[in-house]
């Protein structure tokens, strides 16, 4: 299991500093928010992404994936009944599986709150399919490009919009791709799921649903700083042979944003340690 650290989290650094940071502290791989290397993200030239992974390789790092795809540019929904709209958000989410596949990432995570929401008017119904179109829309590409793309479920108070594995598991179904399946983010599982992380990870990854794990606690805060504990969790992807990336996602950074990641990958590697998952 590759251990990655969300960028966004030492944002404030150059791209650079930030792979040399989170190889320093012991992370494999670097888990890139778009919006962190461009106003425009979906529209890099081949020159910056060339520097981009130059940068990873010279610090011996792995960019593994891509998050919080839609925050730029402005104005993309996959969930609003304008047309156009949701085309060129369409259009943006295949050139992040470009950008991904480019960067040598393996896996893109699709959740974006703000921009799956319920508009004025509108049912929920309504707007969840037009989502599972948008992502039905990607799989192909998302197949050729060889990445996974993760529908994932977040607390009904970040988006009315799939908000649990049993809801993600269904619309992986209704696609029918292997590109596209779902994931885990502990902290939305601890505040929307009935289930504890073990069973979660019990019943969905040997059904091929959970593709990729974030963890962070129910409080937003990294791993090991709240009440939720992880060795139960990493436990049972142990047993269950789950072979995915796991990525630290705080979001609120405690001390600060190097703090939370050094805390973090020590609390980690402790729990890895004691299980002997390598």
């Amino acid at each position: 299991m590759r251990i990655a650290l969300c960028n966004e989290v030492i944002a404030p650094m150059s791209f650079p500093a930030q792979c040399e940071y989170a190889a320093k502290l012991g992370y494999d791989g670097l888990e890139v928010a778009p919006y962190t290397l461009s106003e425009e993200p979906h529209r890099l030239g081949e020159a910056r992404i060339a520097a981009i992974r130059a940068a990873a390789e010279d610090a011996g790092i792995a960019i593994t994936g891509l998050h919080w795809l839609l925050v730029k540019p402005a104005g993309l929904s996959i969930s609003t009944r304008d047309d156009a709209t949701r085309r060129r958000t369409v259009d943006a989410m295949r050139s992040l599986i470009d950008l991904c596949a480019a960067l040598g990432g393996r896996y893109l995570v699709h959740g974006s709150p703000q921009q799956r929401r319920v508009e004025a008017g509108d049912t929920r119904e309504a707007a969840t399919a037009r989502a599972q179109d948008c992502f039905a829309a990607i799989a192909g590409h998302a197949e050729r490009s060889g990445v996974i793309y993760c529908i994932e479920p977040l607390a009904a108070d970040m988006t009315p919009l799939i908000n649990s594995l049993e809801e993600a598991a269904r619309m992986v179904e209704a696609i029918g791709s292997n590109a596209v399946r779902s994931m885990l983010d502990c902290s939305a599982a601890g505040r929307s799921e009935k289930s504890a992380l073990p069973e979660l990870v019990g019943r969905w990854v040997p059904k091929n649903v959970i593709a990729h794990v974030q963890v962070n606690d129910r409080n937003r805060r990294g791993p090991g700083q709240g009440e939720q504990r992880f060795a139960p969790l990493f436990a049972a992807l142990k047993r269950h042979g789950y072979a995915g990336d796991i990525a630290v996602e705080p979001f609120d950074y405690v001390p600060d944003g190097p703090g939370a990641a050094a805390r973090a990958i020590g609390y980690l590697r402790g729990i890895m340690e004691a299980l002997e998952i390598e």
